[in-house]
């Protein structure tokens, strides 16, 4: 469940965030229009409750998947919460792309896409690696909820038996493999980004 919907919500999150940087002000492929309402969009994703958007977007969930129970089920909601947050990530890991590689790249007669694949994404591939990383710890924080709609994981587990069931040993063996979890996740993520930027 986390897997899939990471890697289907990095996707279209580096595309999100790709336009929102290429098309704002001043960007490659200046484009006011887009730019506005696309950030409007990832605005109005980004500030819904991820229990609120699972409810919120059933009839959505039912048409892409069928039905609106299980892990398949949670796999849409949890793509559409983290798509719109990791493309913001994206966008600011592209917009710290000093300008002075975007106007050599531009110099040197490069397409907008040479631009953005050649030159922005390289010189901003540390700062992707900590921003999926960082995503991927929000993203195990909803999994948890995820288990409201029949998905099971780790929180159905803390909930079902530590919480209803008064079992304190469950609980806190949930908390303490959520805790490993994200350690791992972060030291995974920022040794990784570490040798990236030193190369």
């Amino acid at each position: 469940m986390l897997g899939v919907a990471l890697v289907l919500g990095s996707i279209l999150g580096v595309a999100i965030g790709a336009v929102l940087a290429l098309t704002r002000q001043g960007g490659v492929l200046e484009n006011r229009p887009v730019s506005i309402i696309l950030a409007a969009v990832v605005n109005v994703l980004r500030s819904l409750p991820f229990i609120i958007l699972l409810f919120a977007i059933i009839p959505f969930t039912r048409l892409v998947v069928g039905t609106s129970i299980g892990v398949a089920a949670a796999i849409v909601p949890l793509t559409v919460m983290i798509a719109p947050y990791i493309g913001r990530l994206v966008e600011n890991s592209l917009l710290e792309v000093p300008r002075g590689v975007i106007e050599a790249a531009r110099s040197m007669g490069a397409t907008p896409w040479q631009i953005f694949t050649r030159f922005m994404l390289p010189e901003a591939r540390g700062s992707l690696i900590l921003a999926v990383t960082i995503a991927s710890v929000g993203l195990l924080d909803a999994t948890a909820m995820a288990g409201t709609v029949g998905a099971g994981g780790i929180g159905d587990l803390a909930v079902s038996y530590g919480y209803q069931r008064y079992d304190g040993f469950a609980m806190l063996i949930t908390v303490i493999t959520l805790v490993i979890i994200v350690q791992g996740i972060q030291f995974l993520g920022t040794n990784v980004a570490r040798r990236y930027r030193r190369r």
